[in-house]
């Protein structure tokens, strides 16, 4: 079966506590990140906040649009949260580490599954390129998130 394996990375001029907040909070967070032209009716189905939550929601990828169901774990609490798709055995993990002695941070999305067949094959050479577009996406709206929270946090 052919692995399939996408990952885009960027910094954001924000602390990493600033931005693993914002991708660990399912509530108001993580769903201003998501582009709305690849994802569409995010439900929170328990939980919220990091490890324990359960989400789903649709994706919009090749044409059609697809409902995922994800289950969140942190690896790393505080750095690494993983959604755990548990239909298709994909897996999202976000990385936050500090850069700049922290002021900024590294961002890290990857995804890694393997499918079957033909459909594998195909989609081992379209996904990747598809993913890191979405990514790239999803990681200017974490960068546009985490600068308006921290000129909110900063003194006056």
């Amino acid at each position: 079966m052919p692995e399939i394996h996408a990952t885009s990375s960027a910094v954001i001029a924000a602390p990493p506590p600033i931005v693993y907040g914002i991708i660990a909070d399912y509530c108001q967070g993580h769903p201003s990140i998501l582009p709305p032209k690849y994802f569409q009716n995010l439900q929170l189905e328990e939980g919220g906040v990091g490890a324990g939550t359960r989400i789903s929601f649709q994706m919009r990828r090749f044409g059609s649009v697809r409902r995922f169901h994800a289950q969140v774990t942190e690896p790393e609490p505080g750095r690494q949260l993983r959604e755990i798709y548990p239909d298709t055995g994909m897996a999202t993990t976000f990385t936050v580490d500090p850069e700049d002695a922290g002021q900024s941070s590294r961002v890290t999305i990857a995804t890694r599954y393997t499918k079957a067949g033909l459909a594998g094959w195909v989609e081992r050479w379209l996904a990747p390129g598809f993913l890191r577009g979405v990514y790239a996406a999803e990681l200017r709206e974490l960068g546009v998130q985490a600068r308006a929270r921290t000129s909110r946090s900063a003194p006056a």
